[in-house]
């Protein structure tokens, strides 16, 4: 029979790089017992084999899981694809916090560059055109701020590929007007697009559709999504200044952008479909 080999307390901490304490306070909620206790010394020996168990018990913790949970998990002796399902699941959703975060922090960022700008706001010049109707393929979310633009095109994009179309225009995002406050961040309803040449059969997520032409009061903005809002504001006071009104969706047209630009080199075609008050 073969004997395992144990070691000191602070010898099989070093193996399993934890601290004695951890150890300690796991023997004393009974998730691990050392294997030998001597009763003259009080010395504590673990035996090599334990470390397994002593695995279990630390990917557990980082789960989240409290210490009277890991005992009953440790009962059912689960697998390691059991725990490797556990694992996705909890880096998905520790990835989601993450994707929030950096979120809350890209808003907080513009806001400071806004009310740092305050004052000396960009000018931006206005311009009436017309455009031609566009048959577009497009798929539209509720999804937070700042917009994943480089996920809805991804998925735009497969859709073409899947269909050997190739890109000829510039890429365009709807601003429909229904927005949700949500506790991680403001969600907004909008419809990434594509313009194509020829009419194709449309999927469960990409709507193939046709955007009517007609006159746009249009600017250029320069700089990220975040800061667009002021290309926005300022279409909203020439209108007013001007007597026009919106009578359709916004669109921004997105002339020069890539994962390789910095967001402040961003190139944005803001158009509002407008019409002269009467």
């Amino acid at each position: 029979m073969r004997e395992h080999t144990v070691l000191k307390i602070g010898e099989f901490a070093r193996v399993a790089q934890v601290s004695i304490a951890t150890l300690r306070h796991y023997d004393q909620y009974g998730l691990l017992k050392p294997a030998v206790l001597d009763h003259e010394t009080g010395y504590r020996y673990y035996a090599l084999d334990q470390l397994p168990r002593l695995n279990r018990i630390l990917a557990l913790k980082d789960l989240g899981f409290p210490l009277e949970q890991i005992a009953q998990l440790l009962e059912k002796e689960l697998s390691l694809e059991q725990l490797q399902g556990m694992f996705e699941l909890k880096q998905a959703q520790t990835q989601h916090m993450i994707d929030i975060e950096q979120a809350r922090l890209m808003r907080i960022a513009a806001r400071l560059r806004q009310i740092a700008q305050e004052g000396k706001m960009p000018t931006y010049e206005v311009l009436l055109k017309q455009v031609d109707a566009l048959l577009v393929a497009s798929i539209r979310e509720n999804i937070p701020l700042p917009i994943d633009l480089k996920r809805l095109y991804a998925k735009i994009n497969t859709y073409l590929e899947q269909q050997h179309v190739e890109r000829t225009q510039p890429s365009m995002l709807l601003l429909h007007s229904r927005s949700e406050q949500r506790d991680d961040g403001l969600y907004i309803d909008a419809e990434a697009a594509i313009p194509l040449l020829s009419e194709l059969p449309g999927n469960e997520q990409i709507s193939i559709r046709s955007l009517a032409g007609g006159l746009m009061a249009s600017t250029i903005h320069t700089g990220d999504d975040l800061s667009i809002g002021q290309a926005h504001a300022a279409l909203y006071r020439w209108m007013k200044d001007n007597g026009y009104r919106v009578i359709a969706l916004p669109r921004q047209v997105h002339l020069y952008r890539s994962e390789h630009m910095h967001p402040d080199q961003f190139v944005t075609e803001v158009q509002f479909p407008v019409e002269k008050q009467s």
